[in-house]
C-alpha cells in the first residue's frame, strides 16, 4: 500500500493518474494548500520543499519504507519498481526520460505561471500585461514543440509512459491557459487518446470535489507567500 500525499492540482493528478495506470493500491491523505497543509512538521518530513505530491511506499527498496517527493522522482520510481511504463530499452528509457524533464523544466513551470497571472494575480491586485504575455506565449511555444513531437509518434516518447501521464495533466488545462489547438492537431488528438484512458480518468477525478478556485486573501498568501 502506497500513501499518497495529494491535492487535485496538475502535479497531483500525474501520480493519481500514475498509480491508476500501474494498478498499485494506494491511500490518500488529502494536503489543503489552500489552507495551508503544505507546511505542517509532519509532511516537511516527507517533503522538504512543502510542495505536494509525496508518497510513502512501504514496500520500499530491500523491502524497507521509503518517501518521495518531487513528482518527476515519483513517477521514474514507480516505472522503475514496477518495469512499467518507463521504456522497455535503454534507448526508450532515454526517451521517456528526456520528455518527462521537459515537462518538469518547461511545460509544468511556464503553464503554472500562465495560470498565476492569468487567473490569481488580478485577484489579488496584481494585473501585469507583460508577465501575462510572457508565460502564455512560452506555453503556446513548448505546445508546438509537443504538436510536432506528436506528428511522427503515438505518444510522446512513442510507446504511453509516464511521460505522457507527466505532461497531459497540465495540457488538458489549454484553455485556462488561454491557449488554442486550431493549429496542434496532433496536441488535439493526443489530448483526447489520454484522456479517454480509464486510469487517466480516475486519477484525475480523484477528489475532484475539492478542486476549487480560492478567492479569499488568507488562501491566497498561503498559496503564493513563500515561507522560509
Amino acid at each position: 500500500m502506497i500513501d499518497l500525499y495529494f491535492w487535485p492540482t496538475p502535479n497531483g493528478w500525474k501520480i493519481s493518474i500514475a498509480l491508476e495506470e500501474f494498478g498499485l493500491p494506494y491511500t490518500t491523505h488529502l494536503v489543503d494548500i489552500g489552507a495551508g497543509d503544505q507546511f505542517k512538521p509532519d509532511f516537511l518530513k516527507i517533503a522538504p520543499n512543502n510542495r505536494m505530491p509525496a508518497i510513502i511506499d512501504a514496500d520500499g527498496p530491500d523491502g524497507a519504507p521509503i518517501s518521495l517527493f518531487e513528482s518527476g522522482a515519483i513517477l521514474q520510481y514507480l516505472a522503475r519498481k514496477t518495469g512499467k511504463f518507463g521504456g522497455a530499452t535503454e534507448r526508450d528509457r532515454i526517451a521517456v526520460d528526456q520528455w518527462l524533464m521537459w515537462q518538469m523544466g518547461g511545460v509544468g513551470p511556464m503553464a503554472g505561471q500562465t495560470h498565476h497571472f492569468l487567473k490569481y494575480a488580478p485577484q489579488m491586485g496584481h494585473d501585469i500585461p507583460y508577465a501575462k504575455d510572457r508565460y502564455r506565449g512560452e506555453t503556446s511555444r513548448l505546445y508546438g514543440v509537443l504538436d510536432r513531437q506528436l506528428a511522427d509518434n503515438e505518444y510522446v516518447a512513442g510507446d504511453y509512459s509516464i511521460a505522457d501521464m507527466a505532461i497531459w495533466p497540465w495540457a488538458s488545462l489549454w484553455e485556462g491557459q488561454e491557449q488554442t489547438l486550431d493549429d496542434k492537431p496532433h496536441l488535439a488528438r493526443w489530448l483526447d487518446a489520454v484522456g479517454n484512458r480509464p486510469a487517466v480518468q480516475a486519477g484525475r477525478a480523484l477528489h475532484a470535489d475539492r478542486r476549487k478556485t480560492t478567492h479569499d486573501k488568507d488562501s491566497q498568501d498561503r498559496l503564493f507567500k513563500q515561507k522560509g
